[in-house]
């Protein structure tokens, strides 16, 4: 896709035939497909992609001046909201967000997606659960997630390990 696109103009059709080894292998789990794969594209538009979020100076480690829960979750605000009320742990909420493992590398970011997340606090890592139910609508807040309320030292799938720091702006709680 990547090489693909990059030799298509706007208003154009192709098909692109990807061979295994540049897809998704030849027998991939996850329910993806193996082998070659073929696509029929037509470019619509081309947008400039978000800037990236600059990484924060204090990934390696939470400031004094953080806030800490008995769990070990520190956070500290960045600005305030202007809502009143806290999401349950049962609410849907819609953020904007940005990770950073402590070495500073992103991870992941709906900000470079440029859409916020929905989802339900009961379907996230501890870590978030816990640290979204201490805002309120319009917050914006920094969390140092210890390994045991995110994905461990060493999880599998990919996701990154060890202390995690989120940037989270809590847009909206409910659908």
């Amino acid at each position: 896709w990547t090489e693909g696109l990059q030799l298509m103009s706007i208003g154009e059709k192709r098909r692109f035939w990807i061979p295994a080894n540049w897809a998704y292998g030849e027998n991939p789990g996850g329910g993806r497909p193996g082998g070659l794969l073929v696509f029929d594209v037509e470019l619509l538009s081309v947008d400039k992609a978000p800037e990236p979020p600059k990484t924060p100076e204090d990934v390696a480690a939470a400031p004094e001046s953080a806030e800490v829960t008995a769990s070990g979750l520190a956070s500290r605000g960045l600005s305030a909201g202007s809502g009143s009320i806290h999401p349950k742990k049962s609410d849907m909420v819609t953020v904007h967000y940005s990770g950073w493992t402590k070495d500073g590398q992103l991870f992941d970011s709906s900000v470079l997606r440029g859409q916020p997340a929905t989802f339900g606090l009961f379907q996230v890592i501890p870590g978030w659960t816990e640290g979204v139910q201490l805002m309120v609508e319009g917050e914006k807040r920094r969390f140092w997630i210890p390994a045991k309320l995110a994905y461990g030292e060493n999880p599998q799938g990919g996701a990154p390990g060890g202390m995690l720091v989120f940037d989270v702006e809590l847009l909206r709680i409910g659908r």
